[in-house]
């Protein structure tokens, strides 16, 4: 019907739209929105401002994570209506490839063999892992020692630091035993750095009834939930940001692993959930 009223507007007969629209029983303003429908949809705008910033906020998200992100901010989207939108603002992140280690194992303190690949995880504190790494300032390194609960991904202990000695690792370790007091059989595992092997840090891990577990040699898969996340940390906060001095770096990585890791960053292991929230749900 809207076509054959079109024809009389196009031919120079406006005044009778109104009257064709009366005895066709439509009405008129629908004839002109159909004839010259408003540009752009507010929702899609919306939307895509929303993905842009979730794009920005966390570089290293993937489609899929920005699109439960978008999900959890009640959108009604699909991952490859999300990729779409990516590739055609260019927001597909690229992620360095890089290892670098801060472990020396070249020592003669006891190693413990790699008990953490056969354990089937069903609950927290039933493994935990640790791991080193070094960020750099304007004039230095310093070193960041954290430990993670393996089932929920959940930072639990950390400690930064301007050398590598063994107080580090140590300092991590308290945090994290004193934040979760974890049950006799808690199961330990690190790589094979003198850090982790020396007398201080298995003795206060024995008196806790932890049982001691190492990667082996120059293996990081091994360790491979510490390693993604030293890769997160990495691009999501350290690339990011030119700390002045320690003090700059212990408030921004203080920030980011209490804040944005544990409480706001989603996980695909954990169902697209951050570690804190992941934790309330078993409790």
């Amino acid at each position: 019907m809207f076509e054959e009223i079109r024809k009389y507007k196009t031919a120079g007969e406006g005044k009778a739209v109104t009257a064709l629209c009366a005895m066709m029983g439509l009405n008129r303003a629908g004839f002109y929105r159909w004839r010259w429908p408003r540009p752009g949809i507010p929702v899609e705008m919306e939307l895509r401002d929303e993905m842009q910033k979730i794009a920005l906020e966390s570089p290293s998200y993937g489609y899929r994570r920005i699109t439960a992100e978008l999900q959890r901010r009640n959108f009604d989207v699909n991952h490859k209506r999300i990729l779409r939108m990516l590739r055609e603002d260019n927001l597909l992140c690229v992620r360095r490839r890089a290892f670098v280690t801060t472990t020396d194992s070249r020592h003669s303190l006891p190693v413990y063999p790699n008990l953490a690949r056969d354990l089937q995880l069903t609950a927290m504190n039933q493994l935990w892992v640790a791991d080193i790494t070094y960020i750099r300032l304007r004039e230095e390194f310093v070193y960041l020692s954290v430990l993670l609960d393996a089932y929920s991904r959940r930072v639990i202990g950390w400690a930064l630091g301007q050398t590598l000695e063994a107080e580090l690792a140590l300092s991590a370790l308290r945090m994290a035993l004193l934040n979760r007091r974890p049950a006799p059989g808690l199961v330990h595992h690190s790589d094979r750095g003198v850090q982790y092997a020396c007398h201080a840090y298995t003795a206060l891990l024995k008196d806790h009834e932890a049982t001691i577990s190492m990667s082996r040699k120059g293996n990081p898969y091994d360790n491979a939930a510490c390693e993604s996340f030293m890769k997160t940390l990495k691009q999501d906060e350290v690339y990011r940001n030119e700390y002045r001095d320690f003090n700059d770096a212990l408030s921004s990585i203080a920030q980011f692993l209490e804040v944005v890791y544990n409480q706001q960053r989603l996980h695909s292991a954990l169902g697209y959930r951050p570690p804190e929230e992941f934790e309330k749900e078993l409790a």
